[in-house]
């Protein structure tokens, strides 16, 4: 029996997702294809909209701010409204597991490389620790842990000119591990208050060193490690025997505030109803005339095809291999759709680090309705549709706008897909 459904999404991260929540939304039958595990693991947890636009920033209002972006740039193409949208499926997804949808202003995050991030979205366990909050800090990092420089954290937050005092202090955490012991080690520990010393849960273990440490600030930063699955427990015990505010300070990867967020996002995904498959890669299509017919899954050496009326394309950009490149040429992998590049690779990229680089911006352009468009601009097939990171136009590093980017063209592309089919 042939595999059908009404709108296929393919990929796994943050775009995938939400278009695959936003075709649901129309009652349709979706399916999500993934071959990898969701970037989602390896990003902060944090849902930038626009932080920066033409070298400009940071910016307190995104939305204001989208006048100075390029004509070809996302925002641009679908407006203010596809933003909004984006986010409102992602609020209704993470409900209180997020915190600042009560305002269109960004926020000021410090991470765990000391920058102070303006951001829209943020986890609940991440808003104690807002630069605009006038507390003073104490910043805790951990002997054997590589990612989280507490001193280093304290002086770069400090350099930022935010209106408090802030400290680092690298301690021993009070279960030892392996060294090679990652940070979801130690949420486990804290989940599960293990034992310590003379019997000793590792949580009341944790507040007495730290509480050694304490000269009168506020508030407390450790990195995101306090708990997985008990994580608002693990906070409000801490903070009960500190008698200060406790709060998270997001990391690199692989990064646990980014698995919390897969989970939310996967689990919403069952709950709306879309079926899921994982683990193996899509590598080619059938199409009749201007529409797509099935997508071809690889499932041990067999291509299995997935039929549909509506197909979303959301495999990323350069990183997630949604956007292919070699000596040859930019290339879309799994439609072959345009992506408008210069010929000589040299000019590709600038040569200042930081410079304005032109793949940074790589990706297929889409119409209004987020179908990807020939070198003539005409919709390359009438039934296909892109979302994330395989949209071109935007220096989403460079801007912090990765996140906005996915959600407001994932809501475009999935709720007209689920129009359509």
């Amino acid at each position: 029996m042939p595999i059908r459904d009404d709108v296929l999404v393919v990929g796994g991260g943050l775009a995938a997702t939400t278009a695959a929540l936003a075709a649901a939304e129309s009652g349709k039958k979706v399916r999500l294809v993934a071959h990898k595990k969701s970037t989602l693991r390896q990003a902060s947890g944090l849902i930038d909209v626009l932080g920066y636009a033409d070298g400009d920033g940071p910016h307190a209002d995104p939305y204001a701010a989208m006048a100075d972006l390029s004509e070809d740039h996302p925002y641009r193409i679908l407006g203010e409204e596809a933003v909004r949208e984006g986010l409102r499926i992602f609020d209704e997804a993470v409900g209180e597991m997020y915190a600042g949808g009560h305002t269109d202003t960004n926020a000021l995050v410090p991470t765990y490389g000391g920058t102070v991030k303006p951001t829209a979205r943020y986890p609940a366990s991440v808003a104690p620790g807002l630069a605009s909050i006038d507390e003073d800090t104490l910043f805790v990092g951990f002997e054997g842990t590589t990612d989280f420089a507490a001193n280093v954290v304290a002086e770069h937050v400090a350099n930022a000119g935010v209106p408090f005092e802030t400290r680092g202090v690298t301690l021993p955490f009070p279960k030892r591990f392996r060294a090679d012991a990652r940070l979801t080690r130690f949420a486990k520990a804290l989940d599960e208050d293990e034992r310590v010393d003379r019997g000793v849960g590792v949580r009341r273990a944790l507040a007495d060193t730290v509480r050694e440490h304490t000269s009168g600030e506020d508030r407390v930063g450790f990195p995101a490690m306090l708990g997985d699955v008990h994580g608002d427990e693990v906070r409000e015990d801490l903070e009960s025997r500190l008698g200060m505010s406790v709060f998270e300070v997001p990391t690199g990867p692989p990064s646990l505030l980014g698995l919390k967020l897969e989970d939310r996002l996967f689990d919403a995904l069952d709950d709306a109803g879309v079926r899921i498959a994982t683990g193996n890669p899509a590598v080619g299509y059938e199409a009749d005339g201007d529409r797509i017919e099935a997508v071809y899954v690889d499932q041990k050496g067999s291509r299995v095809p997935y039929h549909a009326e509506q197909f979303v394309l959301a495999t990323g950009g350069l990183v997630g291999k949604g956007i292919d490149s070699d000596r040859e040429g930019v290339t879309e992998p799994l439609f072959d759709c345009h992506v408008p590049h210069a010929e000589d690779r040299y000019d590709w990229s600038e040569e200042a680090a930081f410079g304005d680089h032109a793949f940074a911006r790589f990706g297929v352009v889409p119409d209004e309705e987020m179908r990807p468009t020939t070198a003539s601009g005409e919709p390359q097939f009438e039934n296909l549709r892109a979302a994330g990171g395989v949209v071109g136009g935007a220096d989403v590093a460079r801007e912090k706008s990765a996140s906005g980017v996915s959600l407001a063209t994932a809501a475009v592309a999935g709720g007209r897909a689920g129009e359509e089919a």
